[in-house]
């Protein structure tokens, strides 16, 4: 344990006094003599559903609706609450601050990772309520680097069985993008629609990088470009173009799973409900899931079911497999973790750039997807990014160490700064994992401990991405410019393979050591993948309720 850890002696640990008082010393063996109070017993619910789905995000949300379509009985819990984004949803960074996931995560290792607002979320709709809906698709070869590099592991099915997933959820949820995409496979059908438009920061990239050879083309948001109507939601109304993606969008133009998938599966029958923190998974002597417990509003509930989900994220799947002992066999729970590089670079300009209007993430690059001029495995996308001042603010004091009357004296050009970043590969390593802590959460639960250290691979992809960068915010005329490290997206720490021997899950999902176990998020990505993850889960949860589906449908035959 890292020395920092070490607890004192005798305060969380006190050492047991001797008592010397003999009638005090007779009282306490009395005491002992009586039984201890029992908890309460939880009551045991008669119904049984069918399929219990843990989180609302984007694992849980398209599965759930898929099962209820499908005529099961479904219930999903999820520790947030709901809301309801005209009322709740204020354009104030601080205000926002409760979309995040907050309960404390503990970091470690040479390089530890920031979580809150950097990759998790809370409430009925889980991370998409604050992702910047930046969704391009993974590429072919994105699911093969130990085929095509002899490193990390390779995905258990190719980029064929997601292809058809992509589509279905990119016109499902109105993504706003391209056509044709410039990287990729020829797609058998565009975006259902037009661009959104380029912010300031976007603009800037464009110009500099058609001056330096660079293709460019504007992104696949999940933001409405458009009115848009929706099977099980009706019309979605266009994006206003504010900025503020990533703190709640008021007006449903973000495809949030609380304004896609979630109603969809209402409207067939699926039960949500919030608030609801799972602790417990109960198991029968044949080791099959039964059903689990939780916490509602300070109650200890019990709730029983034929197949469970874990979609979790890969924080908090991990963390429940551990505290319950279950799906253990590989050894694999908790390992493999991986972060996506996402090292950034801004710079000021004479022009007024606004970084707080438009789409966050409006203009893309894979030119670098695999660099010719490479000395690292995987690869990595361009994006311009938008920011808001709070959370630029904060990047500024971290990196630059600026505060009091210099870091007012920066942020006066808050209306000048443009920012290019990565989305980039990362490689697995043993060094690199999740575990439970002593320490113990407000519910008297272990917390995580996430262990991470950016190795060679991600250290020279950091190293070639930063370089190009500067050479195009140098192009476009920037001054000042400043590299703010950092990584994104937490992934891969309950990985799906294709044996027990180094894998959590199958290809499909299911616990290799539980038949009626299944796992959807980003916790069983193989690896990181060069793109956004956000699409990717939706696709894998679409999958694995068809996959599931199929085979209770053969059970029955």
């Amino acid at each position: 344990m890292p020395d920092e850890e070490v607890i004192e002696e005798g305060v969380l640990n006190p050492l047991k006094q001797e008592v010397q008082d003999p009638l005090l010393k007779q009282l306490m063996q009395e005491s002992a003599l009586e039984p201890e109070p029992q908890p309460a017993e939880i009551p045991l619910p008669t119904d049984e559903v069918d399929c219990l789905v843990i989180g609302t995000g984007a694992g849980g949300a398209p599965l759930l609706a898929r099962l209820a379509m499908a005529g099961l009985k479904v219930v999903a819990l999820e520790a947030g609450p709901w809301h309801d984004p005209k009322t709740d949803f204020a354009t104030d960074e601080k205000a926002q601050e409760f979309l995040f996931w907050n309960d404390e995560r503990l970091s470690a290792g040479k390089d530890p990772m920031a979580f809150g607002k950097n990759n998790s979320g809370t409430g009925v709709g889980g991370s998409t309520l604050h992702y910047t809906a930046y969704t391009p698709r993974a590429q072919p070869d994105d699911l093969h680097l130990h085929r095509d590099f002899g490193l990390g592991v390779d995905w258990p099915f190719g980029y064929e069985e997601l292809e058809p997933y992509y589509e279905e959820l990119e016109h499902f949820l109105g993504i706003s993008g391209p056509t044709p995409y410039p990287w990729g496979p020829k797609r058998r059908r565009g975006y259902p629609l037009a661009p959104l438009p380029l912010n300031g920061a976007a603009q800037l990239m464009e110009r500099a990088c058609q001056q330096l050879g660079i293709q460019t083309s504007p992104a696949a948001n999940a933001a409405l470009s458009a009115r848009y109507y929706q099977e099980g939601v009706g019309w979605r109304e266009a994006c206003t173009n504010r900025g503020f993606c990533q703190a709640g969008c008021s007006t449903g133009a973000k495809a949030s799973m609380d304004v896609t998938f979630l109603p969809l599966a209402v409207a067939h029958g699926a039960e949500i409900r919030p608030n609801c923190f799972v602790t417990e998974i109960e198991r029968d002597e044949q080791g099959r899931v039964t059903g689990v417990v939780y916490e509602h509003n300070g109650i200890t509930q019990r709730q029983r079911c034929r197949h469970l989900f874990i979609c979790a994220g890969a924080v908090e799947t991990p963390r429940l497999l551990l505290l319950n002992e279950l799906a253990l066999s590989s050894g694999h729970v908790g390992r493999n973790f991986m972060a996506h590089v996402g090292v950034q670079v801004w710079g000021t300009f004479p022009e007024d750039i606004r970084p707080y209007k438009g789409i966050p993430g409006g203009l893309i690059s894979e030119d670098t997807h695999r660099p010719p001029d490479a000395d690292f495995a995987g690869g990595y996308l361009l994006q311009s990014i938008g920011v808001m001042p709070v959370t630029f603010a904060g990047q500024v004091v971290r990196e630059r160490k600026l505060w009091g009357a210099k870091l007012r004296d920066y942020m006066r050009n808050y209306n000048h700064i443009a920012g290019i970043n990565i989305l980039g590969d990362c490689l697995p390593h043993e060094d690199n994992f999740l575990e439970l802590a002593e320490e113990k959460d407000a519910r008297g639960l272990p917390k995580p401990r996430l262990h991470f250290t950016n190795h060679e691979n991600e250290i020279r992809m950091n190293r070639h991405a930063e370089q190009l960068m500067r050479r195009i915010w140098e192009t476009a005329g920037a001054t000042d410019i400043w590299v703010f490290p950092r990584s994104a997206h937490v992934i891969g720490t309950a990985r799906m393979g294709l044996s027990g021997d180094d894998a959590v899950v199958n290809a499909e999902g299911r616990a290799f050591d539980v038949p009626n176990l299944y796992i959807c998020d980003n916790s069983l990505f193989p690896s990181a993948l060069s793109v956004n993850p956000a699409l990717t889960i939706m696709a894998l949860s679409l999958r694995t309720a068809d996959k599931f589906l199929e085979s209770e449908q053969r059970r029955d035959t």
